[in-house]
């Protein structure tokens, strides 16, 4: 081989070396926009998921807060239904038909008159067996 011969396979071989280098700083260049745009959507995605964890957490005490109110509120009705005698009565007399009780013995055990006694035996039997009240003829 002469010395054209080995110049020229150096000069290719140093063109074949500058066309690698162009190639891999094009990649480098396009791999680094591309991380970047990946970083500004992780943190685009981060931003959301605070956001939805700030707003359930918000969501979860205001829930907590209502369940507090209605506690307090069912023990209040619990406690006005303790005070107030007919309403007990009443709800004795409930409970009692559930059972199975006719209406002398709520009558007997509820203090309550007859009239109202029938009237929730009546009840009763239309709610329970699907009876219809009998109607009043005018």
């Amino acid at each position: 081989m002469d010395l054209s011969a080995n110049n020229l396979i150096v000069m290719i071989f140093a063109m074949l070396s500058l066309a690698t280098l162009v190639i891999c700083v094009v990649l480098a260049v396009r791999l680094r926009r591309q991380e970047r745009r990946q970083q500004a959507l992780i943190n685009v995605l981060r931003n959301e998921i605070r956001a939805m964890t700030n707003g359930s957490i918000g969501m979860g005490k205001r829930l907590l807060a209502i369940e507090h109110r209605l506690n307090i509120t069912v023990e209040k009705q619990q406690e006005l239904e303790n005070r107030d005698p007919g309403v007990l009565a009443y709800n004795q007399a409930a409970k009692l038909m559930e059972m199975g009780a006719d209406v002398d013995d709520l009558v007997r055990s509820c203090g309550i008159g007859r009239p109202e006694a029938e009237l929730m035996a009546l009840l009763h039997r239309e709610l329970h067996t699907g009876e219809t009240l009998p109607q009043q003829r005018h």
